[in-house]
């Protein structure tokens, strides 16, 4: 892909933004995070003719700034919301299957604590969980044994402990891996291109104008239907739909030396009882979650504050005492705002639930709320919707594997690469696999130390995933921005070497992009002195 071209992401790259544009569609899909690239897949595997515009970069949003996990909803069965945790299990089994290396199972260990409570609905719990993916595991573990599995946690007064398994992903990687099976289907996808407004004919929708987010060019492009999965921003257009609360998640990462766990632990805050947990993530240790009104406004990227820091530390200082950690551990820190929709009142914002909902009028259809694990869902929803707006269509929209099977890439004998290596870049990558490990240059199949990230990955995006800016690169291409201690600073030099080159990015642009980057991730996502 030329640099001229970097922001239009399809399967023919000698075409122009313009050009593309031009035609007419049957969906604009306004929202490149994961329920917009959901819907973009299931409208164009399903023949309609597809495009998907997003204003900042795809997955900027929610979809790169999750927990990162791929569950069923464990909590959701005690307000009990059983066809929500139903569905949700039923996705992860489906994402397991699918995509290994990019969606892997994830232990989770709960310490039990001499006169805690809770522990028979707990067990209770799990077992109807187990039966709703087909499974049985043991759940109980006495102390000495839950040591083994969470040798790190407080040792005083420990009763034993449950355990269950989930999984995880790196969820912009998941997007873009969404996005990559629409394109092969015919779609086309485009970043940095925002909706300005809607366009109008007879009472009903019929495109939007488009504005680039880099010189602000404006297109008109008509569809049939136009799809909003804006997330959090949901309505921002139309004015439509259900009152949102946005909930602000915040999260830590700490080396995993520092915080070395083989399985998730799970606790209980001890200041509010609320659930947190840390766990192994791409060769370093996530924390997580605050869940608090998100009252900044929704035009400023979300970020961590000092009080969410000192929650979170509070809690791994009273479930970890040994290991003495302090804010001088943490690597990095983000926070995402999650699109939820509101209930009653007053509620606190960990008891508003997770299901989303679908709505339409003339030449619309729009989504919100959901949770990453039921993207697919998401999307056939509104497909339901979109089915009813488009006479002559008439798709099933039965439930199929999000992806197609690809075989792992055969590797040249002369290529060291190893089997960890291979399954990661064959679940991030899918068909890609290949030309991205035959691109590579010397040693850049290595992995980029403190991470599970090999040097490769950077080549690939830079050439061949619509970059446009570095945080493009280094916060959601690859997480190294999240990894690597100042944003990967100290590898910057050799970042350059390989990817200036394939961006076309002249000297003086690499340093502008620089400079903005640094800035962007001391603010964004270095701890914050005061609130």
């Amino acid at each position: 892909m030329t640099a001229d071209h970097a922001a239009l992401w399809q399967r023919d790259g000698r075409a122009g933004l313009a050009e593309v544009l031009a035609g007419e569609w049957d969906l604009i899909v306004i929202g490149g995070g994961i329920s917009g690239a959901g819907v973009l897949l299931e409208a164009a595997r399903r023949g309609l003719r597809a495009l998907l515009v997003e204003r900042r970069d795809f997955a900027w949003g929610t979809s790169s700034r999750s927990s990162k996990l791929v569950h069923g909803g464990l909590r959701y069965l005690k307000g009990g919301h059983l066809r929500l945790t139903a569905e949700s299990v039923r996705e992860r089994e489906m994402l397991l299957r699918a995509a290994p290396g990019l969606v892997e199972p994830q232990g989770f260990a709960f310490a039990q604590y001499e006169g805690a409570r809770g522990r028979r609905s707990f067990l209770t719990g799990l077992a109807l969980y187990d039966a709703m993916a087909h499974r049985r595991e043991p759940h109980w573990l006495a102390a000495d044994d839950f040591l083994l599995a969470a040798p790190n946690v407080k040792r005083d007064g420990l009763a034993g402990g449950i355990v269950y398994t989930d999984a995880r992903t790196d969820d912009a990687r998941l997007v873009l891996r969404v996005l990559r099976e629409a394109l092969d289907h015919g779609a086309a996808a485009v970043n940095h291109l925002g909706a300005r407004e809607l366009l109008r004919a007879g009472g009903r929708v019929c495109g939007a104008t488009l504005a680039s987010a880099d010189d602000g060019t404006t297109y008109t492009v008509r569809a049939r239907v136009v799809v909003d999965a804006t997330g959090a921003w949901s309505g921002a257009l139309h004015g439509q739909g259900p009152r949102l609360r946005p909930l602000r998640g915040s999260h830590l990462i700490l080396p995993a030396w520092r915080l070395p766990l083989a399985r998730a632990v799970s606790l209980m805050h001890p200041h509010d009882g609320r659930p947190v947990f840390a766990y192994p993530w791409e060769g370093a240790t996530l924390v997580g979650t605050t869940d608090l009104d998100h009252d900044d406004g929704m035009e400023r990227e979300p970020r961590i504050t000092r009080a969410e820091v000192d929650y979170l530390m509070a809690a791994l200082q009273a479930q970890f005492p040994h290991l003495q950690l302090t804010d001088d551990d943490v690597v990095s820190t983000y926070a995402g705002v999650r699109p939820v929709i509101a209930g009653k009142e007053g509620g606190a914002p960990s008891q508003e639930g997770r299901e989303h909902v679908a709505w339409s009028s003339p030449g619309l259809v729009a989504i919100a709320g959901g949770k990453l694990t039921t993207f697919r869902a998401i999307a056939l929803d509104a497909l339901r919707l979109v089915k009813h707006q488009l006479p002559g269509w008439d798709d099933p929209l039965d439930a199929c594997p999000v992806f197609a099977p690809v075989p792992l890439p055969a590797v040249p004998v002369d290529v060291d690469v190893d089997a960890g290596t291979l399954r990661r870049l064959h679940g991030r990558y899918g068909a890609c696999a290949a030309a991205l490990i035959d691109a590579a240059g010397p040693g850049e199949l290595e992995r980029i130390p403190g991470t599970e990230t090999a040097w490769a990955e950077l080549r690939w995006a830079a050439r061949s995933e619509a970059v446009r800016h570095l945080d493009d690169l280094l916060l959601r291409r690859t997480r190294l921005g999240l990894l690597l201690r100042d944003g990967g600073a100290a590898h910057l030099a050799r970042i350059r070497a390989i990817c200036q080159p394939e961006l076309g990015w002249d000297d003086v642009h690499w340093a502008r992009e620089e400079t903005a980057y640094r800035a962007h991730w001391t603010l964004h996502h270095g701890l914050p002195h005061e609130d």
